[in-house]
């Protein structure tokens, strides 16, 4: 076992040239009083005249989750036009990120079957369509990659994740077909 051993003249040396703490920080004097801090009341329980911008809020309800299961991205909105679903694949290979077609045939969402421990969950994971479009340019080369995964998997649900290679992470994900009998 090794010991460090020092003198006391260093140990004086330092004490000197260090400030003492009393001189270096004021002392503790206590919490303020709410006094210090301006209170403002409001009168009326109207939420929707708390906007500070000088208008009223209208409160919009977007989704209602009674007999509706909510998907990805976007899943609040109505089922997604052959234009819309252009656009967003266009957008997603603007940013450089790699798009790829998931299919699941069971529930299209995530729900607990086999197993009721915390943190489990079925229906997390999807099957691949294919391996990734790595290289595509153009929104009609997805397009017609979904169509060949609708006439394959009517029954399915089909959606558009979009892959950064570069931070490896998934940065969008939206269903682009769901099946006929599909009640949500």
């Amino acid at each position: 076992m090794s010991t460090s051993m020092i003198s006391s003249a260093s140990v004086a040396s330092v004490h000197r040239t260090i400030p003492t703490q009393a001189s270096m920080a004021a002392p503790f004097t206590g919490l303020k009083s709410n006094s210090a801090f301006p209170v403002t009341r409001k009168v009326d329980a109207d939420i929707t005249s708390l906007a500070s911008n000088g208008g009223r809020v209208q409160c919009m309800k977007v989704w209602a989750p009674i007999g509706l299961k909510k998907f990805e991205t976007l899943s609040y909105l109505p089922p997604l036009t052959v234009l819309q679903v252009s656009k967003e694949i266009d957008y997603l290979l603007r940013k450089k990120w790699i798009p790829s077609i998931e299919f699941s045939v069971g529930e299209g969402h995530v729900f607990r079957e086999h197993n009721n421990s915390p943190g489990y969950y079925d229906g997390q994971y999807w099957t691949m369509w294919k391996l990734p479009l790595f290289g595509c340019i153009d929104p009609a080369q997805v397009l017609t990659e979904i169509d060949e995964a609708k006439k394959e998997y009517p029954e399915s649900f089909i959606r558009i994740i979009g892959f950064d290679n570069k931070k490896q992470t998934q940065c969008i994900s939206f269903i682009v077909h769901k099946p006929k009998n599909f009640n949500g």
